[in-house]
């Protein structure tokens, strides 16, 4: 099947037009178009602000799908709240992510003629900072193969049998989320890999954002000579929640440096602190364990910076999800190999990543994440969505029991770091 895309622009700046604070747009050759709607049959256009991107997707009397497709619409720094309307003539079951491949809607079915709505928030971002400085981004991977996490657009994904009828985008004021860390943490671009913080949307009600600004192959020490953690404190503002993990690239900085690790700690404290000045809430993480097994046992391959980020997150006042420990019993409960599965892999599992999740690995880690909001009474886990039941990583989901598609986009390079 031709794979589709679709993108969508939305003008906030230049007209009275791109001014409004509400659009809609309408998918469908027979759909009618309330007054202050467009009506998306064309590729995405800079001079417009929105489009299709890439081919255009199959359009019927009611909506446009029938294969995965992407839609675009131009949108400043903030957060939106996007409510999508999907269902089609045939029945559909579409997922949609946002971004780089961000998880939003999971796995939404609908019968023939029928019609539901889901409604999520997505977070813009841009380099630049208030100073005019702008965050020190990775060329050419961030500037073109992730230029999507931060470019002054919204990028819709629409995968599996996907119908979409119509999407109405407005700018809202929500407490955040803040997300900082390495290639285990952020919105990887392409299958097979994935992250725990790309799929941490889709346990939230659209009252919560998530603005992901971790990047592969980073540091705590990168992250600040990049500018990475002072773009968030330069939007971070009271009832926000900054959740921090670093630790896999960090122990490698001690064969240049003896104190490496006494400096990945005393930054922690120091972003902790600061967040906390800010009256928001910090999160200190401790990375997850590797695949690495002996004798059927996890044994821990990143030396002291798990016990590092528990003294910082003690040290600081910081809340501290040990998710060391968790992925622990997780891959244990699995077992050795079946827990390949939660890896990046080839389908014949002749090649594993030991450190790389699958998109399966990387949503039972969030599942982990949102746990860790509940067990603290965080503000923000009242937003978790309505239903959803308490994670044991002693007693994982298996493997068939995760049905989200995978993205039509794949990595042309491993990410960094190890």
């Amino acid at each position: 099947m031709k794979t589709l895309y679709l993108s969508a622009a939305l003008a906030v700046l230049a007209s009275p037009a791109s001014a409004q604070t509400h659009r809609d747009f309408v998918f469908g050759t027979d759909a009618k178009v309330p007054a202050g709607a467009v009506r998306v049959d064309s590729a995405y256009d800079a001079a417009r602000g929105y489009g299709f991107e890439g081919d255009a997707p199959a359009i019927s009397a009611t909506s446009a799908g029938d294969r995965p497709f992407f839609f675009s619409f131009d949108a400043p720094e903030g957060n939106y709240r996007v409510t999508v309307t999907l269902g089609g003539d045939q029945p559909s079951d579409t997922t949609v992510k946002a971004e780089l491949r961000r998880l939003m809607v999971e796995t939404a079915a609908v019968p023939a003629g029928g019609k539901t709505t889901r409604s999520f928030v997505v977070n813009v971002r841009t380099p630049l900072m208030p100073d005019g400085t702008s965050v020190k981004l990775k060329t050419p991977r961030e500037s073109e193969t992730e230029g999507r996490a931060w470019d002054s657009r919204i990028t819709l994904e629409f995968d599996g049998t996907p119908a979409v009828r119509e999407v109405a985008v407005e700018p809202v004021t929500v407490p955040t989320i803040y997300l900082l860390g390495d290639s285990t943490v952020c919105d990887q671009s392409g299958e097979p890999y994935a992250s725990w913080g790309q799929m941490l949307p889709r346990f939230f009600k659209p009252a919560v954002a998530i603005a992901n600004h971790g990047e592969s192959g980073e540091s705590v020490s990168s992250s600040i000579s990049r500018g990475r953690f002072d773009k968030i404190l330069s939007l971070i503002k009271p009832g926000d929640v900054f959740i921090v993990q670093f630790g896999h690239n960090d122990m490698k900085e001690k064969a240049k440096d003896a104190q490496a690790a006494q400096k990945y700690k005393a930054g922690l404290i120091d972003w902790a602190t600061k967040v906390k000045a800010k009256s928001a809430t910090a999160v200190i993480v401790t990375p997850m364990n590797r695949h690495s097994f002996e004798n059927g046992v996890v044994v821990n391959s990143l030396e002291e910076y798990p016990q590092m980020a528990r003294e910082a997150a003690q040290a600081s006042g910081a809340v501290l999800i040990d998710l060391n420990a968790e992925s622990k019993v997780l891959y244990e409960a699995l077992g050795e190999k079946p827990s390949l599965a939660l890896f990046e892999h080839t389908p014949d599992y002749a090649k594993v990543d030991m450190t790389h999740h699958s998109p399966y690995g990387a949503y039972e880690l969030a599942k982990i994440i949102v746990e860790g909001l509940r067990s603290h009474n965080l503000k923000v886990a009242d937003a978790v969505v309505d239903g959803l039941p308490h994670f044991d990583p002693a007693h994982p989901d298996p493997e068939s029991a995760f049905k989200v598609p995978p993205s039509v986009t794949f990595a042309t390079a491993k990410p960094f770091g190890s």
